[in-house]
């Protein structure tokens, strides 16, 4: 956390889990158990997982943003008889909701005041007695591979939340097929600060640990602030997070002096220049070798400094990362490895890189080798292989909905395969936009290249069953602040900026641009600028950072008529 550090040594780390093993058996947790967790990323996240793996219990891991309604979903559908908290806040959570949920009978917090009942989770794994380390083995070496392991809960953008069910022969399987795809070493320091909920922070913390690499934990809340001070050789993230990370360094280049300003675009297409040689498995000429020398130690090795400067590698997932970023990753000298895939999967699919050979722009990737692969009539792109999960948890309809009679899983994403095997995804499925005249709109591309305005910091496209597309564009207000305090206002008073003319023209001349590159009925008919960004909190986005657009489009639904009502709409 900010101005506090704590490590472990393995030793330590496993003396906690083999403890707390111990503890939970006593208190009756036995195989097949559910544990539910709610807890930030931290190590005693781990530390629970594998304590409760050993057990050959089911860990059923769940966001601390999700309200207690919510939770209470998640308890009652799990059947979970023991829930751990991270503190009295999300305890409270459980509390409020335990008497809706009758198998909820253990309750545990790790740290903060806690109310009656509950236990103490630091003393549940300090008190070991002797000889748990080898209990704990003894435990683990009855868990097959093919039983239990988690029980995942999609992010329910579309409705109620599934718990997709994963083995542990679909996660061992996915985690060593994605350390073959990846460059990293045991000496490196990874950093782990997506929350572990997220299967692809999950993947890659067992394979820092099957690598017995030092990792440093955060939360993705702290991760801009400890970055440099960390320094990490790599970590995993989702687009947004990478998005942010441009915007940031873009928008500090954008207020530079001049000759500053001018030093750095120079150095930024010298990379790029660089970057594009590197990916064609060629070397840069003299010139070019000599330029981006230059070009690195002015201007790139500062951009990677404020990164910590030992970032070599970013491994991304969750959704598409736009080119853009690719591009400015790649120039700066830190390569983003775009994964694809979803929770169902556990969760890789393809994945790009690292050699020259492995990587294609614009592509996720090639697929893992245990996967086999093909396209459906309508696009849809299907896969099968030992990492794919079994089944919903009490869901046998839904379950049959996503599997097709060969047992190929439907990854609900449009999309297409070349010649050499690099997968393309268009847009989700369910996302396509089929406007009145029955013309199919991605709609992702165009929310993609609307974001390249530091001004947008998301975008949702509206159009099905409609004659045109409009768009809702939600704003960046540290770049909103920016321009406001460029034209002498109030830096604060984003509602005065938002109603200054200039800055209307500027978000139209965002659109029009976007616009000058798309097809007739792709183009964006009208828009409006929204009074804030979208959050977690106020219901418009996943834990994940991904936009539920039916929460958006119902929000705003008075905006959306109002467009379409206009004269010629």
């Amino acid at each position: 956390r900010p101005g506090s550090v704590r490590s472990f040594s393995t030793m330590e780390f496993f003396d906690r889990v083999a403890a707390l093993a111990d503890a939970l058996a006593a208190l009756g947790v036995a195989r097949g158990d559910r544990v539910l967790v709610l807890c930030d990323t931290r190590p005693e996240w781990h530390m629970v997982d594998i304590a409760v793996l050993g057990l050959g219990a089911v860990n059923v891991p769940i966001y601390g943003t999700l309200t207690p309604e919510q939770v209470a979903y998640q308890v009652r559908d799990s059947g979970a008889a023991v829930a751990v908290a991270e503190d009295e806040a999300q305890m409270a959570k459980l509390l409020e909701v335990r008497a809706g949920c009758p198998g909820l009978r253990l309750l545990a917090q790790l740290e903060g005041e806690r109310a009656a009942g509950v236990l103490d989770l630091e003393s549940l794994m300090t008190a070991g007695a002797p000889g748990a380390g080898e209990r704990f083995w003894e435990r683990a070496a009855k868990v097959c591979e093919d039983d239990l392991a988690t029980i995942v809960y999609t992010s329910g953008t579309t409705g109620e939340p599934k718990g997709v069910m994963l083995t542990h022969r679909n996660i061992a399987t996915n985690a060593r097929e994605a350390l073959g795809r990846v460059d990293i070493s045991s000496d490196e320091l990874g950093l782990e600060c997506l929350p572990l909920c997220h299967m692809i922070e999950r993947i890659a913390g067992f394979m820092y640990m099957s690598l017995g690499a030092s990792r440093a934990y955060c939360s993705v809340y702290h991760v801009g602030a400890l970055m440099a001070e960390i320094r990490p050789a790599v970590f995993a993230a989702v687009p947004r997070l990478l998005e942010k990370v441009h915007a940031a360094v873009m928008a500090k280049a954008a207020a530079a002096p001049p000759l500053r300003r001018t030093l750095f675009q120079w150095a930024l297409a010298t990379g790029s220049e660089a970057a594009r040689c590197r990916r064609a498995g060629q070397a840069p000429g003299v010139g070019l070798a000599l330029r981006y020398r230059l070009a690195d130690r002015l201007v790139l090795a500062k951009v990677r400094g404020a990164l910590g400067g030992r970032l070599r590698a970013v491994f991304c997932g969750g959704a598409a990362v736009p080119l853009y970023v690719h591009d400015f990753f790649q120039a700066i000298g830190v390569p983003v490895q775009e994964a694809w895939g979803l929770t169902e999967p556990s969760p890789n699919i393809t994945m790009n890189g690292p050699t020259p050979d492995t990587l294609r722009l614009g592509s996720v990737g090639r697929p893992f080798a245990s996967y086999e692969m093909k396209v459906a009539e309508d696009g849809e792109l299907l896969a099968r292989g030992p990492s794919v999960f079994p089944g919903y948890w009490n869901k046998p309809e839904r379950t049959a909905e996503v599997f097709d009679g060969e047992g190929f899983f439907a990854t609900g994403d449009i999309g297409t395969i070349d010649a050499d095997g690099f997968v393309f995804i268009t847009d989700r499925k369910k996302d396509l936009i089929v406007t009145a005249g029955g013309k199919n709109i991605a709609p992702q591309p165009v929310e993609s290249a609307l974001k390249q305005s530091p001004l947008v910091e998301s975008a949702v496209l509206i159009g099905e069953g409609r004659p045109f597309v409009v768009a809702l564009l939600a704003p960046d207000l540290e770049a909103v602040a920016g321009w406001a305090r460029e034209h002498g206002l109030d830096p604060a008073d984003h509602r005065a900026a938002f109603a200054h003319p200039e800055l209307a023209a500027r978000y139209a001349e965002v659109v029009e641009g976007v616009n000058a590159r798309l097809a007739r009925f792709e183009r964006i008919k009208d828009f409006r600028v929204l009074p804030r960004p979208f959050t977690v909190d106020g219901g418009e986005l996943t834990p994940t950072m991904k936009v539920k657009r039916r929460v958006v489009a119902a929000a705003y639904a008075d905006l959306i008529e109002e467009m379409y009502a206009k004269p010629g709409g």
